[in-house]
């Protein structure tokens, strides 16, 4: 069973940073990887991802430049690397696999963990 556990959430003033973890644990190989975030009251919506390799990367405009995902295929863990937070990033950041290398979809979620930017 695929299991994602985010870490590194926390509260943070504008213009702070913050790295957010992604462990994954349950099934051997490396596969696409990605974070998304909800705010209150919005959906779900897109933040980065990164191919199993590593090699390929993707970002909302909203948060590029800012924003930087890798991945330590070694410890089957993923980061995001976040600069520059605004009050507008605060929502909740989920951590997704993909079920297949080469998916463009995400089937797995983690439970979560709560970005606050403070103004």
């Amino acid at each position: 069973q695929v299991q994602l556990v985010e870490s590194g959430g926390g509260l943070v003033q504008a213009g702070g940073s913050l790295r957010l973890s992604c462990a994954a644990s349950g099934r051997t190989g490396n596969y696409p990887m990605g974070w998304f975030r909800q705010a209150p009251g919005k959906e779900r919506e897109f933040v980065a991802a990164i191919s199993w390799s590593g090699g390929s990367t993707s970002y909302a405009d909203s948060v590029k430049g800012r924003f930087t995902i890798s991945r330590d295929n070694a410890k089957n863990t993923v980061y995001l690397q976040m600069n520059s937070l605004k009050p507008e990033d605060t929502a909740v950041y989920y951590c997704a696999q993909g079920r297949t290398r080469y998916t463009s979809s995400f089937d797995y979620w983690g439970q979560g963990t709560q970005v606050t930017v403070s103004s």
